[in-house]
């Protein structure tokens, strides 16, 4: 069975992501500083809040540069997604920088609320072994006000004023700006999808 390290950045979804983990009988490992690292298979970012905030937390922690040399399978749930692009335009926040892109505010408009909340459909771009088994046509839990542009990492997007990633992938690097946790079964599937991507 291999570990899953869960970054403990102070986000309120922390506890149930540990409990999504749980059903899937996965053992799991809490990541509070660098050498909590070691030993694990594969790691999840959650997060809910602001990309300043969510940033200091990893600093403070001494896990930023650990994440970015990081070599094993690394998923970034809703804020922890967006930490994974290069900026933020929430609080003109740097961020990781593993991925190209900046992550702009969600625009309202006529019948379009910010913050997006509620299920919304995945719309699928590309194949990837996250989204094997996820019936076409699936929605997910979303909570968010700030989004990450569509690039060619994009594996599904979703529509809210117009398209953003929803889902993401370059090799390991991994990423959902729903909630897994909170999306019935293609969110528990997508959760089981990286919990077996093997390093490319």
């Amino acid at each position: 069975m291999s570990t899953v390290g869960l970054i403990d950045a102070g986000g309120a979804n922390l506890g149930s992501v540990r409990y999504a983990l749980e059903r899937l009988d996965v053992d799991v490992r809490m990541v509070r500083e660098a050498r909590d690292f070691d030993g694990i298979d594969r790691v999840i970012l959650p997060g809910v809040g602001a990309a300043a905030e969510g940033m200091k937390r990893l600093h403070v922690q001494g896990l930023v540069e650990p994440l970015r040399q990081l070599q094993v399978p690394l998923i970034g749930i809703c804020l922890g997604m967006q930490l994974l692009f290069e900026r933020s335009e929430e609080g003109n926040t740097e961020c990781l920088g593993l991925l190209p892109g900046i992550v702009r505010r969600l625009h309202p408009g006529v019948g379009v609320r910010v913050p997006h909340m509620g299920w919304n459909k995945l719309l699928a771009l590309r194949e990837s072994p996250l989204l094997e088994g996820v019936p076409v046509g699936s929605s997910a839990y979303f909570v968010h006000s700030y989004a990450a542009p569509v690039t060619s990492d994009t594996v599904a997007a979703c529509h809210h004023g117009g398209l953003f990633t929803a889902v993401v992938q370059r090799g390991h690097l991994c990423g959902a700006q729903f909630h897994p946790e909170r999306s019935a079964g293609p969110g528990a599937r997508i959760l089981r999808n990286f919990l077996e991507i093997t390093t490319q």
